[in-house]
């Protein structure tokens, strides 16, 4: 079957388009030629800086001939709907329709469609000149004479050429005909614009390939990131050094290059008393280029780098190693002037002693005098929520709060959240921003901070991502939830919540990271008396906790399901414990109520860690909000277990057919008793279960209380045999009213037994 190769060659394309833009042109086209009814066996893009290209592979020479058959109304129908089938149908005249005959329904229109089968070069030919013109990028722009006319074509830059040939493997391919702006699609392209700037011909992929290769330009993006990593490493090796790998900065290089050469540069050691991270970015930012240490030397870095040049220079690539040096020196001149400057005293502080005052900081101290000037300043953080100061301060009360909750020392905690964001108003992470953090850490150390602040500062910020790691030191852990939380209270407050897949302040991935912290560390924490006070901080905005619980549980959700936790039992969970908690029913041996009900006996559940000046929403009967993530956690591990086992799969079973009986008695307002009435019983099946379930409700309301999930389901667990000899020898549906409504009550025993711990009815299975 034949083959499409397509190029299309243009000026350099910006390398953070580069895979997008390839991956669009495989699919815009590849869906194009399906939907015209072609197949393909295969289709792979490549991309370079100066060229998008395709290989398609096992194309079909023609698209199948269609013949259909389109309904249409009635022969008695209004002129109205026989018009409307005309223009579905494209027909001109009803005189072109045919009519059947339906022996129910009578005679209708029927348009007999047929369309012949089309050559794929006729159709390549009219569908790529449509992809060129509406292809998305970014940015786009007009150039040459016909940029003054209207509709000109746009491309991200000037484009060059055309490439698109197709044939068999066995036959010389033909050109596929097409022209757009004046460039007409040929066989020839251009190689490297240096080192091969002729034309070339080509013929099909493999072809192409090699005399690209030839020409001085390597067409394959991965292939070219493994040439630039084998050699920086062997390079490095060569000089006693190690290579600092950057996956992100080596695609980024790969896409700048068509043909890799690399080369080593160097910088005076003088430089190297500014931090790794300052010097890296800096390299990285200015040059692209990677940076060394010396083998075996931990994190210190060396006075080499790597550079990746586009030629091959007939020097060996001396001149340009040294002017990649030049330019390198002056960087890192301007990043050591940051670095001594970020340690020395600013020239305003005897402007900043109120705010050092308020925030109990110590003006001896560069970071505290960074951290007087952001509140003196009075920075933005949002317009409704105020200065950095002023979300300082809330953060701070935050903090303390939690740090007991989570173990820290309190002073620290204070300390620590006070200088988070000090590192704001220095010199290099105004050079850099995203260094903030890791520079407030640094700088911390050298002003003797205890290494708790210290860390603080860089890990409060954590996670950032799902593959970030969580902090695990408690100061650290406070400050973290108190900037996440305060974050989210804040913007939620302001009703400046997520909205489908926007999210400009990044809520979700704060929660995510909440969720985290806590799960992971194993804290208890009831989240809703820790919003309560941070909605108490704000000046503005009302108190949205349900809403923004419920938002969590969402968050909750995703983290679980990342982690093989299944969906349903997260919603039964869930489902459960934001209903009240149903009381539970005294033994047997309790005395019955006139009519020989057993009155209910009370119960609570234990709150999680009090938060100190915060209540507790937990523990009383009717309050389960679900705000202990940790504890949600836990009843899901152990709702999975119970299923995992036949008792757990067969308790489910009867569950949910005791659930739907009691659901669809209640939609059909049947009569269900208020409370069990033994007097009433005339089966042995209904003592058992009776029994059975105050015995699983009291053994179950003890393991809750006592937060030992496991033990609560392993009490449930024992309905299994007396919930299926119940449903195999009573029945429900009694003739008289009042056994059948005395039975009913019993189901909902069994549903609020279970619904202690999960909904059942959320349960798939």
């Amino acid at each position: 079957m034949p083959d499409l190769l397509l190029e299309l060659r243009s000026e350099e394309i910006p390398a953070r388009m580069q895979r997008k833009a390839a991956g669009d042109l495989r699919k815009m086209l590849t869906d194009g030629l399906v939907e015209a009814g072609l197949t393909y066996e295969a289709a792979r893009e490549y991309w370079t800086p100066r060229r998008l290209a395709l290989d398609i592979r096992g194309l079909t020479a023609r698209s199948k001939d269609i013949r259909e058959e389109i309904k249409g109304p009635s022969t008695t129908a209004p002129e109205q709907a026989v018009q409307g089938f005309l223009r579905k149908a494209g027909l001109s005249s009803i005189a072109d329709a045919h009519v059947h005959s339906d022996p129910k329904k009578g005679d209708f229109y029927v348009a007999h469609i047929s369309k012949p089968g089309r050559a794929a070069e006729e159709i390549i030919a009219e569908l790529v000149p449509g992809i060129i013109r509406n292809f998305p990028w970014p940015k786009s722009m007009r150039w040459g004479r016909a940029s003054a006319k209207p509709g000109s074509l746009r491309w991200v830059r000037p484009l060059q050429s055309i490439v698109c040939t197709f044939g068999p493997e066995t036959e010389e391919p033909v050109v596929v005909d097409f022209e757009i702006d004046g460039i007409r699609a040929s066989n020839v392209t251009y190689g490297h614009r240096f080192h091969a700037p002729g034309p070339i011909t080509v013929r099909r992929f493999d072809d192409y390939v090699a005399k690209l290769e030839a020409a001085k330009v390597v067409l394959d993006a991965d292939r070219r990131k493994e040439i630039i990593l084998a050699d920086a490493r062997n390079i490095a090796f060569a000089n006693g050094l190690d290579l600092v790998e950057d996956e992100g900065l080596l695609e980024e290089v790969s896409g700048l290059v068509e043909w890799p050469v690399v080369l080593m540069g160097e910088f005076e050691q003088d430089f190297l008393t500014i931090p790794g991270e300052v010097i890296r970015l800096t390299i990285r930012a200015n040059q692209k280029c990677f940076v060394t240490r010396p083998q075996g030397a931990g994190e210190d870095l060396s006075n080499r780098f790597i550079l990746v040049a586009n030629i091959e220079a007939t020097d060996g690539g001396k001149e340009i190693a040294y002017g990649n040096g030049k330019v390198v020196r002056a960087r890192l001149s301007d990043a050591l002037y940051f670095w001594k400057t970020d340690q020395g005293d600013l020239p305003d502080l005897d402007q900043l002693t109120e705010s050092a005052a308020k925030l109990g900081l110590d003006l001896e101290k560069p970071l505290d005098q960074r951290m007087a000037r952001l509140d003196h300043l009075n920075v933005t953080f949002h317009a409704k929520l105020g200065t950095q100061g002023q979300r300082v301060e809330r953060i701070k009360r935050l903090a303390e709060a939690l740090a007991p909750v989570v173990g820290a020392d309190s002073a620290l905690v204070t300390r620590a959240a006070v200088l988070a964001k000090a590192d704001l108003q220095t010199e290099v992470v105004g050079e850099f921003p995203e260094l903030q953090g890791a520079m407030g850490r640094k700088y911390a150390l050298l002003q003797g901070e205890h290494a708790s602040v210290a860390a603080s500062a860089e890990e409060h910020y954590k996670p950032q991502g799902p593959s970030d790691r969580v902090p695990t030191d408690p100061v650290s852990v406070a400050v973290a939830l108190a900037d996440k939380l305060d974050t989210l209270t804040g913007f939620w407050a302001i009703d400046e919540k997520p909205t489908g897949s926007k999210d400009p302040f990044a809520l979700r991935r704060a929660a995510l990271g909440v969720v985290r912290i806590l799960i992971e560390n194993r804290i208890r924490l009831a989240l809703t008396s820790v919003f309560a006070k941070a909605f108490a901080n704000l000046k503005s905005g009302a108190d949205q906790s349900s809403d923004l619980l419920a938002f969590f549980h969402d968050r909750l959700k995703v983290y679980l399901r990342e982690s093989g936790a299944r969906y349903d039992l997260i919603d039964a969970v869930l489902s459960a414990g934001s209903r009240p908690i149903s009381p539970l029913v005294g033994e047997m041996s309790a005395k019955p109520t006139e009519g020989g009900a057993v009155p209910p006996a009370s119960h609570s559940v234990a709150p999680p860690s009090a938060l100190p000046g915060i209540s507790p929403t937990r523990g009383e009967i009717g309050q389960s909000p679900n705000d202990d993530l940790l504890q949600i956690v836990r009843r899901v591990e152990a709702l999975g277990s119970l299923l995992d086992t036949d008792e757990g799969k067969n308790l489910l079973a009867g569950t949910k057919r005791a659930a739907n009986i009691l659901a669809a008695e209640e939609k059909k307002k049947t009569l269900v008793a208020e409370a069990v009435e033994p007097a009433r019983f005339r089966e042995e099946g209904e003592k058992k279960l009776f029994a059975a379930v105050n015995q699983a409700e009291k053994e179950a309301g003890q393991a809750i209380q006592n937060e030992d999930f496991s033990a609560a389901m392993l009490a449930l667990s024992v309905l299994r045999e007396p919930v299926d000899s119940f449903f195999e020898g009573v029945l429900v549906n009694d003739e008289d009213q009042a056994v059948r409504a005395n039975r009913l009550a019993l189901l909902a025993r069994i549903r609020a037994a279970t619904d202690q711990v999960a909904d059942f009815s959320k349960i798939v299975g």
